[in-house]
């Protein structure tokens, strides 16, 4: 009775939203609006969004992986054209570009080994740079002008990338991928004595940050939750333009965007969930397939990436049939790099392990080393 007493009271501080499930939260919003706004958001702070990666850089810039990477693609190519089954137009797709610097090291890297294979698969290269923000897009088209000719630039959802990649079914021999999965929404779920839960979040201000924030803007705490909205709807710079009195420029709406991030919190509750199967973890995948690591595991809370579960199945279907996934800084497969994890250690960090003195997993590589 207690416990339905204090669930039923009103909660502390300003909404910015209803309870929702992880994925659906106005975080991720933020988040969108980061990559979108990013010029702003680095101008403001004064650091590049690679120093806030760990180790200050992203393994997509190592020029011994690109290498690595290119010359496999050759050795495909080259039986393939023995064949006579290679196509005229070579793609690769990248997804989530960023500052474009991934792809003027590969490209740029690519260009001297094929000189040097001397078989002119640049020339027969198509390049397509995809990222959900046109600004992004701009910015990493000015990296990599020096490849122009090659290069297209596609505005894609990273969570559905068949809607406008959808040519390109088994066509692409790579799809490069470097800081998309872990920027996509997730959700968390839970087992409990045996019952399923889904782990619904909710964005708030605690009261003295929103009677902080409002007496700066000079308006209410009510009027906080529409202008934040209108701020992830339309982004700073358009902010600044429709309220000229609260924002005189971009930069004082930057700094609005930068406090209300600061001080954002999430509180959280558990939701009884009739069955797995009834919970979508993408619109074509139920609950099911997670039965195996939930069910029968004692008390587990785990999460659940959709986004990148959705991205993930979404990209199968555009690889050539000797087409390969190269996903970068969150699973690593092939060449290894010292200090970076490994796909085992991601697991282990999402799911946890049964036993404190036992390692969580172990890595066994095979002798020839590219069969590893």
């Amino acid at each position: 009775a207690h416990v339905k007493e204090a669930l039923s009271q009103e909660q502390p501080g300003l909404p910015l939203e209803p309870w929702v499930p992880g994925r659906d939260s106005c975080i991720w919003r933020f988040n969108q609006l980061y990559w979108q706004a990013l010029t702003h958001w680095e101008v403001a702070t004064g650091r590049e969004y690679e120093q806030s990666l760990p180790g200050g850089e992203s393994d997509a810039r190592n020029i011994e992986a690109a290498r690595e990477l290119i010359l496999e693609l050759f050795r495909i190519w080259d039986e393939l054209d023995a064949r006579r089954a290679l196509p005229e137009e070579l793609y690769v797709l990248e997804l989530g570009v960023g500052n474009g610097n991934q792809a003027r090291t590969w490209l740029d890297e690519f260009l001297q080994l094929d000189r040097r294979h001397g078989r002119e698969y640049y020339h027969r290269l198509r390049y397509l740079m995809g990222d959900y923000s046109p600004h992004v897009l701009d910015r990493a088209r000015q990296a990599v002008a020096h490849h122009a000719e090659r290069v297209s630039a596609l505005v894609v959802e990273a969570t559905r990338p068949s809607v406008t990649l959808g040519f390109l079914a088994g066509k692409a021999f790579l799809v490069y991928i470097s800081n998309v999965y872990d920027n996509l929404p997730t959700d968390e779920l839970a087992c409990i004595h045996g019952r399923t839960y889904q782990v619904e979040t909710q964005a708030f201000l605690t009261e003295d940050d929103a009677d902080r924030i409002a007496a700066q803007l000079g308006c209410g705490r009510d009027d906080l939750v529409p202008l934040i909205d209108r701020l992830l709807r339309i982004g700073p710079e358009l902010l600044s333009e429709s309220s000229p009195g609260q924002f005189p420029d971009p930069g004082q709406a930057v700094a609005f965007w930068r406090d209300t991030w600061e001080a954002l919190r999430l509180r959280e509750r558990y939701v009884t969930l009739e069955g797995l199967d009834s919970y979508q973890v993408t619109p074509n995948l139920t609950g099911e397939i997670l039965r195996p690591l939930i069910e029968g595991q004692g008390d587990v809370r785990m999460h659940v990436s959709n986004g990148a579960l959705g991205s993930f199945t979404g990209t199968l279907p555009l690889l050539h049939p000797f087409g390969r996934i190269q996903c970068h800084d969150l699973f690593l497969t092939g060449s290894q790099v010292p200090g970076r994890p490994s796909m085992g250690a991601w697991a282990a960090y999402g799911l946890g392990h049964m036993a404190s003195d036992l390692p969580a997993f172990v890595v066994m590589t095979s002798a020839d080393r590219g069969k590893t």
